[in-house]
């Protein structure tokens, strides 16, 4: 059978999503604590392979076993075998044409900045810390401008291994709750580094190095050297991957880290 779960984790003590072979990630535990509950090696696919430092509220895997056990079991005996910064939310039974990576339809991410005098504790790890006072409107104004079909050359990693720069935004909100900024960002897909990029570009916009153009200039620049700092890993969340209704995947529930740190 092919089954699909959501994963919820703390990226902080891990060096991204990905099974690498020098150093700890959250794929390795996971198929580990799957392997376990299945009593034979379980392999899996993800919907977006995050970052070091990077964190998720929904992220979607899917593999195939022949072990049989109720979606209940599989949640339960996997998270009884996983640390305690990662879990699983849900499972359910998917036809054979599912694909956590190539069904998706878009992914969405929140970047969560800490805008206070002084540095974080509690959240240390979770939030990006950014002590001056950050111009909200300033940024979602600039943030209007990168919406829509572009080249995001600008805006990704220069490591980037994507066979081409040109994705859709179709969702870039920024806003203002107490002490946190909140930048969320839908798109059909996402470039090495490109939410931290365009976090780096609105942050500096946000301080007022830069006026609001500069996030449009440097998209029509088409080189990344033309942008701005890429900013910490620490703030990023993977909170939703939506699929055509056909699959029933389960709705992320309320974004976490805002609810647990506002």
């Amino acid at each position: 059978m092919k089954l699909a779960a959501g994963v919820e984790y703390r990226g902080t003590s891990y060096a991204g999503w990905q099974r690498q072979h020098h150093a700890v990630s959250v794929q390795e535990h996971v198929e580990q604590a799957l392997s376990k509950v299945a009593d034979r090696r379980v392999m899996t696919v993800c919907a977006g392979r995050t970052d070091t430092g990077v964190h998720a509220i929904q992220q979607v895997i899917h593999f195939t076993t022949d072990a049989i056990r109720s979606p209940h079991s599989w949640v339960l005996g996997a998270n009884a075998n996983l640390r305690g910064d990662v879990c699983l939310r849900w499972a359910i039974e998917v036809e054979d044409g599912f694909h956590a990576r190539f069904s998706a339809l878009s992914r969405t991410y929140r970047y969560v900045i800490l805008n206070r005098k002084y540095r974080p504790s509690i959240s240390r790890g979770l939030v990006t810390w950014e002590h001056r006072l950050l111009d909200a409107e300033a940024m979602a104004a600039a943030g209007s401008e990168l919406t829509g079909r572009h080249d995001f050359t600008s805006y990704r990693a220069i490591a980037c291994q994507a066979k081409h720069p040109v994705r859709e935004i179709r969702k870039l909100e920024i806003c203002r709750t107490g002490q946190f900024v909140l930048i969320e960002i839908q798109a059909d897909g996402f470039l090495h580094h490109m939410v931290r990029n365009i976090a780096g570009v609105l942050m500096a916009i946000g301080k007022g190095d830069r006026k609001p153009c500069w996030a449009k200039e440097v998209l029509e620049a088409r080189d990344r050297n033309q942008g701005g700092v890429t900013a910490p890993p620490d703030g990023l969340y993977l909170i939703d991957v939506e699929y055509p209704e056909k699959y029933r995947i389960p709705a992320p529930e309320n974004a976490g880290p805002i609810a647990l740190l506002a």
